[in-house]
């Protein structure tokens, strides 16, 4: 029987030499069967003040943590790293980018409920975590979830984001299940975790809000000029521009 694996890191930062130094873990046998990991790691990279500034954690927290690899959570996602198992993430490339400077080497099927979010509640503008965890009141059942499973509940914490993930979760198996009939959904999740998504508005610059489509017939040059230049675009983002600008 399948496991289903929801992690989230927080890490020193952002950039390539950046590491984890907190990663959470929800460890999904069945419904009723979950085991849950949250714990702390040390790492030789200095914690960014901005990174700070959203997790709270200080290097104090971590003096005395074990590395990574040596934290019962990145052993458990080693232990269940095969092709028959669901590795699940909101906006996985990042974290799956974190692990794997860790050593880790991917055979799961791979989940990203950031793109899935995209392709099943496009209808939202956002589709941050903790946007979604409001947007779609998950918040009024987190608390009883969450005392079940011993869990508080910290925003851009570790654990406390998986909790809201696996909410977040079952909202994605419903519609997905509403949308595509008789298809297993965890199945269509994976596929839509592969499948890039036209973007429908920009979300950031001097159009923010507006329709892209729109904007590509008054001012294409702004959207070659934004494929080009703009480096760290997400790929749904690079995918859409480069239909228009390619178009």
């Amino acid at each position: 029987m399948a496991k289903y694996l929801l992690f989230d890191t927080e890490t020193t930062g952002g950039s390539q030499e950046d590491r984890i130094i907190q990663i959470g873990l929800m460890l999904v046998h069945s419904k009723n069967d979950i085991e849950v990991y949250d714990e702390m790691c040390s790492s030789e990279v200095d914690i960014k003040l901005e990174a700070m500034e959203v997790h709270n954690i200080t290097p104090n927290m971590l003096v005395g943590k074990p590395q990574c690899t040596d934290t019962t959570t990145y052993q458990k996602i080693q232990e269940y790293n095969t092709s028959e198992n669901y590795l699940i993430a909101h906006n996985i490339k990042f974290d799956m980018g974190m692990i794997e400077k860790e050593g880790f080497l991917n055979q799961y099927k791979t989940i990203d409920t950031l793109r899935c979010a995209r392709h099943l509640f496009n209808d939202l503008p956002y589709h941050r975590l903790q946007y979604l965890r409001y947007a779609l009141e998950l918040y009024k059942t987190e608390e009883q979830e969450a005392k079940n499973l011993s869990i508080t509940i910290k925003a851009h914490d570790a654990i406390g984001d998986v909790l809201v993930m696996k909410l977040f979760l079952t909202k994605l198996v419903a519609r997905c299940m509403e949308e595509y009939s008789g298809i297993n959904p965890m199945d269509k999740l994976a596929e839509l975790t592969s499948t890039p998504v036209k973007v429908k508005t920009f979300r950031f610059g001097k159009y923010k809000g507006q329709d892209i489509q729109t904007v590509a017939s008054t001012d294409a040059g702004y959207l070659s000029w934004m494929l080009n230049n703009m480096k760290d675009l997400d790929e749904d983002m690079k995918y859409t521009l480069g239909l228009y600008v390619e178009g």
